[in-house]
């Protein structure tokens, strides 16, 4: 009995493997008559493993490209850190587009490429109210070795003077310009104005062609002065003006009209109070000196008064 349950088990067991090669045969040639000559066939398994791992390459793309449109909030330093995100020739590219302004040439479109930054316009406000207060200091100086009798002390307040003058009018015109620029909008829907970042990008560019006029104020002949004044603030208006034209000529006249006066006015502002403010003019007494005794002719020195000849 046993013998006769061995030798059905041998039977079973040669019919399962002859039934096995039988399918693998059938899949090869039934593969070989699908695939045509020349190419190569991809067999995928009963698993589904190359179906699996084009799924984990999709899923791994997707959270990529969320991870990279995730922007960090305003209150975070990464936030902060995209705007200082620029290299040198961007910066002096854009001082050179500040320094050459000319008509249909958009400082915003052409230099800044909708990447406002606040690199440059940080460390030009700030060069500029060093710049100032040590310039007029050393006018001070000048003037001391030229008349002795000026006396001259450090002034260092003029460093904080000109540091939260720069940066509030660097900060705050921007800020009432972008918030009535957004007004108008409502009103005019055609206009597009610029982002806060980009209006204030702007205008610390635009004051970097004071920084060698305020270097060149030492030279102590006054209407040299004031052309050197005229010229950088000529430049610098200019480069506020052509930006903000194409903003605002969809507006009314009117309203064009008196906002680029206003930006202008400012501007003008802020240059003469600067100008009267760290390079002031020396008073009267120091302009001519006082008649000495000495110049007097000998003879009215001497010569008695008549109250001095009746006695």
């Amino acid at each position: 009995m046993a013998a006769a349950d061995e030798l059905a088990f041998h039977e079973f067991e040669e019919a399962s493997n002859l039934l096995a090669e039988t399918s693998d045969a059938a899949t090869a040639s039934g593969s070989d008559q699908l695939t045509p000559q020349g190419h190569v066939a991809v067999v995928v398994d009963s698993g589904g493993s190359y179906g699996a791992e084009e799924e984990a390459e999709e899923s791994d793309r997707t959270a990529l490209l969320q991870e990279e449109k995730q922007q960090p909030g305003f209150w975070t330093f990464g936030y902060y850190q995209s705007f200082f995100d620029v290299d040198t020739s961007q910066v002096l590219d854009r001082i050179r587009g500040s320094l050459l302004p000319r008509p249909g040439h958009n400082f915003v479109r052409h230099h800044l490429r909708n990447r406002p930054d606040l690199y440059g316009p940080f460390w030009i406000c700030a060069t500029l109210a060093f710049v100032l207060a040590i310039t007029g200091n050393l006018t001070l100086v000048l003037a001391q070795r030229r008349d002795p009798s000026i006396h001259y002390s450090p002034q260092f307040h003029k460093v904080t003077v000109a540091g939260v003058t720069i940066y509030c009018y660097v900060w705050l015109v921007p800020l009432a310009l972008w918030g009535f620029l957004r007004w108008r909008k409502g009103v005019r829907e055609r206009m597009g104005p610029y982002t806060f970042l980009e209006t204030v990008c702007v205008y610390g560019y635009s004051l970097f062609v004071f920084i060698p006029t305020v270097v060149l104020w030492l030279i102590p002949v006054p209407w040299l002065q004031w052309l050197f004044g005229a010229l950088a603030l000529a430049l610098s208006a200019a480069t506020l003006v052509f930006t903000l034209w194409p903003v605002v000529r969809e507006d009314t006249r009117l309203v064009a009209a008196v906002l680029l006066s206003a930006v202008v006015l400012l501007h003008a502002l802020l240059a003469v109070g600067c100008k009267f403010y760290f390079f002031r003019p020396l008073p009267l007494e120091h302009l001519a000196p006082p008649l000495q005794a000495a110049s007097l002719p000998p003879k009215l020195l001497l010569s008695p008064t008549p109250r001095a000849r009746a006695t």
